[in-house]
């Protein structure tokens, strides 16, 4: 791998920096805080704009035919400012999907849509009561005519109440082992029969708790075909895991920094050590991250790559922001907004945000499994 700067990435990079200070405004930071969504419409417009979303996509799906490291580069500043991205990053995921499985109609209808900012999508994967066992979803869809009928409900379906679209897991047979009886839809959210209802996160986030009563959809809705809902959805997993926390330690260790200048800590040894450990720990994410991004092209999209640096990423992250807020004493207590707040209450806020990070996406047990099984060729484990 090549660690020289690439002049060209460079620029993109000060180009992210610039929009950042232009478009990331008190008033979007003031609604993303009062939503609990880290998404804002005007600055997903913006981001639409600048032709970032999708960029790396072929031209004649409506992206710019980028490199995906042109991609990761953006996304790394916007996140490590703080940027609400996360309606922009999970509309791609599922748009990777669809690329990939989507019916040429769709594909028409759809991709060069989501380029535009005029579209957005949410996961509907996780029920209640389901935990970390994807496959075990009760959500049914069932044929009716040309089209199906849903009934079910799922939870943590992060941006359900802003997307125009849920990417819906569902069983439509119920005979079959529960890994082979599930098929994928995209539901739009204006069908009669959806409500999403707000679950906010330990972070403050918002999430949602999604019900589908009597959703009647034409079949033009399936993605792939019937019963591969399963392998699909592995072929999602693989785009939302990545390096995308890498960003999130940068965010961590700059807090930490302005936090060590402003309190005099930056000449404490005990201060330096466990920021200097933190650094590396970003480091060594960035590097894992750029490494799954490279391996996006290969048949498995880079999904064993992916999880490695999921998993890195996000116990780094807990690591290193528990450490970092341990010595930041009182001032780790005061929240983001509340009057007398330091760079500290950043930490705090990234803090809690780390505790759900290994679990979103796959736990780390899980993703654990994964790597020892497709990576070291590992046994599966025995039940217990």
């Amino acid at each position: 791998m090549d660690f020289g700067t690439d002049p060209q990435v460079e620029d993109l990079r000060a180009e992210a920096r610039a929009f950042v200070g232009q478009h990331l405004t008190a008033d979007v930071v003031a609604r993303v805080r009062e939503s609990g969504n880290y998404h804002d419409a005007e600055f997903h417009r913006a981001l639409a704009g600048k032709g970032w979303i999708g960029a790396h996509w072929p031209v004649e799906e409506g992206g710019r035919g980028w490199p995906r490291s042109h991609s990761d580069v953006v996304y790394e500043e916007l996140a490590a400012a703080g940027a609400p991205v996360e309606g922009w990053i999970i509309t791609q995921i599922i748009g990777e999907a669809i690329r990939r499985e989507g019916s040429p109609e769709m594909k028409e209808r759809m991709l060069p849509a989501v380029t535009r900012g005029e579209v957005l999508f949410a996961l509907g994967y996780s029920e209640p009561g389901s935990g970390s066992d994807l496959a075990s979803v009760q959500t049914k869809a069932v044929p009716d005519g040309d089209g199906w009928i849903i009934n079910g409900q799922k939870i943590f379906t992060t941006m359900g109440s802003e997307a125009d679209h849920i990417f819906l897991l569902a069983r439509t047979e119920p005979d079959l082992p529960k890994h082979a009886g599930l098929t994928l839809f995209l539901v739009p959210t204006d069908a009669p029969g959806f409500e999403a209802s707000g679950l906010f996160t330990l972070s403050g986030q918002r999430t949602n708790v999604t019900h589908y009563a009597d959703i009647r959809i034409d079949d033009s809705a399936r993605i792939g075909e019937r019963g591969r809902g399963w392998e699909i959805v592995n072929v999602a997993l693989a785009f939302e895991r990545g390096g995308e926390f890498a960003a999130q330690l940068r965010r961590l260790v700059n807090a930490a920094i302005g936090w060590g200048r402003a309190a005099g800590r930056d000449a404490d040894p005990r201060f330096l050590a466990r920021l200097g450990r933190a650094q590396a720990q970003t480091r060594v994410a960035r590097l894992l991250g750029a490494y799954a991004s490279w391996s996006r092209a290969a048949p498995g999209a880079g999904a064993v790559e992916g999880t490695i640096a999921k998993v890195f990423g996000t116990e780094a992250l807990q690591d290193a922001s528990r450490s970092l807020l341990e010595a930041t004493g009182a001032d780790g207590l005061v929240d983001i907004g509340t009057v007398g707040a330091t760079a500290a209450a950043e930490m705090q806020h990234l803090y809690r945000e780390s505790q759900i990070a290994t679990i979103y996406g796959g736990t780390s047990e899980v993703l654990k499994t994964v790597i020892a099984q497709q990576r070291l060729a590992l046994p599966r484990p025995r039940n217990r």
